[in-house]
């Protein structure tokens, strides 16, 4: 389920529906933090797929470690993370 906490996404007219499964055997934290004004975050644990909406031209970080740390493993744009394209309420196939 896409979880939208600010506006800016309702506000883009291209966005994309994504895709990300954690296959290590370790915690990961996932942000996006390269849009001006937005801010994403969540915990995937092992084995744990996430689906999310994002704007065009945003990346993934991907935050692997251990308790009390964290390391900066990946980043992703999330172009290549596209299941599809939503245009202003329309579904597009992804260019992936």
């Amino acid at each position: 389920m896409a979880q939208l906490f600010d506006s800016v996404l309702a506000q883009e007219a291209a966005r994309l529906l994504c895709c990300y499964t954690n296959v290590t055997p370790q915690i990961q934290v996932v942000r996006i933090t390269d849009i001006p004004g937005w801010y994403f975050e969540r915990v995937v644990f092992p084995s744990q797929r996430l689906i999310f909406e994002s704007p065009l031209g945003a990346h993934l970080e991907i935050h692997t470690g251990m308790m009390a740390s964290s390391i900066l493993s990946d980043t992703i744009a999330c172009q290549e993370l596209a299941m599809e394209a939503i245009s202003e309420g329309l579904v597009l196939e992804a260019a992936a």
